[in-house]
């Protein structure tokens, strides 16, 4: 049984979108407030609207209220209470029975207050004000609300402190590893105590102790160290990610009065600037991508099912790391990375001291706005990011900490003068005058002093890990010193320089924090020992980081905001795994260039077209070598060393039949797939990935949604509406397609399908409840389905 009490507060909660003066009260009265379950985006309940910001999706902010009543079931003598919210968006305010406990404007940031002498057993009343009345305070959808989870913690006066545990595996050779585990342990009590801590690593197979004794003094913290022999350690990679359980009980008189479980991996990684990145001994390159943390219609209030539906879709296409852009994750992410195999960046700021561009009027439209984190980036900065590294040092995926991206952009706020006109990499519509020098933007020389004093932070708490940084101008970075206080260069689109950095600076680690998805680029990377990878933008479609109106997403990845394979997905799979590829897709040939075989974009995939219509067919693969044939009369060859962007293309006149790819791998396999075409959208067909859900009023059924012809064909060129009707104890959270342009509200039960597919969420309610889902549409057949909840 645990000893340490961790009780979630996700239910039951009072929501008010605007201002209230008295909301603060213990006794106000919130009884018309909407119910609301967070983790809660109140961004994505509301209509798609031109006068909102570009820059966040066009949808809303503005100021929110929450409130909960809890009570505490436990004998509170000697007992210490902690609330921990691990995500408001943004600058919330805190109180708990009338008492004001503090403020946090970092929307990203996890946090815990001491509330130990504002509680009782019952009808604690907890107020939150969260205030995003700036929607263009962001580059991208940051969500607005407490979109993350929220829970007490409850323990003895003498406990193990919050993120106060840490495990390092310093030494690992000769079929042994060290675990190092420092804790801190803090005695609330005015007496001294003597306390034992014993300590338990559980693996596959084994079971390893240690016991430690000593005093600690009254009203102190005392930091204790074990170092536990592991003998043949099964090592953590990310093929096979395993994790070891460690637990851990602080023992006062012979009775367990505090216990900690966390799970560990045993890894070694290194990076060399000659060879790259090393892990466990074995050189690998990083294929990254980089994510936001929006998950279209749910918006900013994901779960883990959630993600990990998507981050097995990356994973299957190849992907082994992620770089999260740009800002601490929740913690259920980095633990589906743990668990998955992924390599992960985090990420801490977007700036500093100076606020960047906002656009609000579509993507580098003019003027922009300046609202930010900059503002409070000079008071808040120490805490945000030894926040994030002290929540996240235990996780075996964090290879890296990153404190910046692009926070050396152009004149986006910091100038030099040694550059009389600076451009970056992405200044379409850029007037003149800001690209010149403008002495009264903030000074360049700034970097390297911040930057140092952050990496300061981050090692404080973890020296375990190098710090890097995504330059977006590194020129100006090595002239101004900033690259001299990174341990780790990140490259964002400057895949020109590495040839000559590496010259330059033959001692310095570099890879690529930011790239395009052009497969040149990664042939760069694969070509050259010393690049230790590339973080591809995105690995998803994301909200906001518009065009303008009505185009409200951000079309970069290669998952869209529904989760599902865009054609591009099969062309980085052809790249990164070892899997045999073979794909078809199509485009007229009007429509098509050369250069869409470099990242493909404007392809569909059907066989479905206008009869004597010239139709570009195009084969991704790493076959070595793909036949195509039409009703088997054979089209032609073409090999992989002729096409390395690994992508064929073939010119055909359309008529309907069946198109065929033939591939031959290099050790002489045979692989087949097939194109047909469909017969007209006649059905619908939900496929729900959960069909059992837990009473718990948090679990989400997630359902795909597909449009089929007579035969069961998905027909992939279907965009016909389809209207769902749910009967049962449950909460709908929207539907999701994955266009970029559909102002749809997301909380309409009506949407049209994108390449004859989307998908829906629904929330388990507290009750257990049979829940029924019909899918509907004009002249299609439609199709039910049953959830349990228990």
């Amino acid at each position: 049984m645990k000893i340490r009490k961790k009780i979630n507060l996700n239910c039951g909660w009072k929501f008010y979108r605007g201002d209230e003066s008295k909301a603060s009260y213990r006794g106000f009265d919130d009884s018309s407030w909407r119910n609301v379950t967070v983790p809660h985006d109140w961004s994505v309940e509301y209509d798609f609207d031109k006068s909102y910001a570009s820059s966040t999706g066009y949808l809303c902010g503005g100021i929110g209220w929450y409130r909960k009543v809890f009570d505490i079931p436990f004998d509170m003598t000697n007992k210490k209470v902690y609330i921990t919210f691990e995500g408001i968006y943004n600058n919330s305010r805190i109180w708990c029975n009338s008492n004001h406990l503090g403020n946090r404007p970092n929307g990203y940031t996890t946090f815990t207050i001491d509330i130990t002498d504002f509680v009782e057993n019952k009808n604690n009343v907890i107020s939150v004000k969260v205030d995003h009345s700036h929607l263009a305070d962001s580059r991208w959808f940051t969500g607005s609300g407490i979109y993350r989870d929220v829970y007490l913690t409850i323990t003895d006066n003498v406990h193990f402190d919050i993120d106060g545990l840490s495990v390092t595996t310093p030494h690992i050779k000769n079929n042994e590893a060290i675990i190092k585990t420092d804790m801190t342990i803090i005695n609330d009590n005015i007496t001294d105590e003597q306390i034992t801590i014993k300590a338990d690593v559980i693996g596959q197979d084994s079971r390893t102790s240690d016991k430690l004794e000593f005093t600690i003094k009254g009203e102190e913290k005392s930091i204790n160290t074990f170092n536990i022999k592991i003998d043949n350690p099964i090592l953590w990679s990310v093929d096979q990610p395993f994790l070891y359980e460690m637990h851990i009980e602080l023992i006062k008189d012979g009775t367990v009065i505090d216990d900690l479980d966390v799970d560990f991996g045993i890894r070694d990684f290194r990076f060399n600037s000659s060879k790259g990145f090393y892990l466990n001994d074995k050189n690998m390159k990083l294929k990254g991508v980089c994510l936001h943390h929006d998950a279209g219609c749910l918006g900013a209030a994901t779960t883990e099912d959630i993600w990990k539906r998507r981050l097995k879709k990356l994973k299957d296409m190849g992907c082994n790391a992620i770089r999260t852009s740009h800002n601490p994750v929740a913690p259920f992410f980095l633990d589906l990375c743990d668990r998955m195999g992924f390599l992960v960046i985090e990420e801490a700021f977007d700036e500093w001291e100076g606020i960047k561009n906002k656009w609000w009027q579509g993507h580098n439209v003019y003027p922009p706005k300046h609202f930010g984190y900059g503002k409070d980036f000079p008071v808040w900065c120490e805490k945000d990011i030894k926040s994030m590294v002290l929540r996240d040092k235990n996780h075996p995926c964090i290879i890296m900490w990153s404190i910046g991206n692009e926070i050396d952009y152009p004149n986006d706020p910091y100038c030099h003068p040694y550059f009389k006109v600076m451009e970056g990499n992405n200044d379409s519509n850029k007037p003149k005058e800001e690209m010149k020098y403008d002495p009264n933007k903030p000074k360049a020389n700034r970097l390297k002093s911040i930057a140092k004093k952050l990496n300061t932070y981050v090692k404080e708490c973890d020296d375990t890990r190098p710090v890097t940084a995504a330059l977006a101008f590194p020129e100006l970075s090595n002239l101004v010193g900033y690259s001299e206080e990174i341990d780790i260069i990140g490259y964002n689109y400057k895949e020109n320089l590495y040839d000559e950095h590496h010259r330059e600076y033959p001692d310095r680690v570099l890879y690529g924090s930011e790239n395009s998805r052009m497969t040149k680029q990664w042939m760069v990377v694969e070509n050259n020992d010393f690049i230790c990878g590339q973080f591809l933008w995105t690995g998803i479609d994301y909200l906001g980081e518009a065009l303008g109106w009505p185009i409200r997403v951000s079309p970069t990845g290669f998952l869209d905001t529904a989760g599902f394979e865009k054609s591009n997905y099969y062309q980085r799979k052809s790249l990164w795994s070892d899997e045999p590829v073979l794909h078809i897709t199509t485009i007229k040939s009007t429509d098509f260039q050369q250069e869409q075989l470099d990242d493909l974009s404007g392809d569909s995939e059907h066989w479905n077209w206008s009869l004597d219509e010239r139709i570009q067919v195009l084969c991704t693969t790493n076959c070595k070598t793909v036949e195509l044939f039409l009703d088997d009369v054979s089209l032609g060859a073409k090999s992989l060393e002729e096409h390395p962007n690994h992508c064929m293309d073939w010119e055909v006149e359309y008529k309907p039949g069946i198109l065929k790819a033939v591939g031959e791998t290099f050790d002489g396999k045979q692989f087949i797939t097939e194109l047909k075409t469909v017969s007209v959208p006649a059905k619908i067909k939900m496929n729900p990935l959960e069909t059992i859900l837990e009473a718990d009023g948090q679990d989400i059924s997630q359902i795909e949604i597909y449009i089929q012809d007579k035969d069961n064909n998905v027909v992939k060129y279907a965009d016909n509406e389809i209207t769902l009707d749910i009967e049962g104890e449950c909460e709908f959270l929207g539907m999701e397609n994955g266009y970029c342009d559909d102002l749809t509200p997301y909380r309409s039960r009506t949407r049209k399908a994108n390449n004859g597919r989307l998908i829906a969420y629904i929330r388990a309610s507290k009750i257990p409840s049979r829940i029924t889902v019909t899918a509907s549409g004009k002249n299609l057949e439609s199709d039910e389905i049953v959830i349990q909840v228990k």
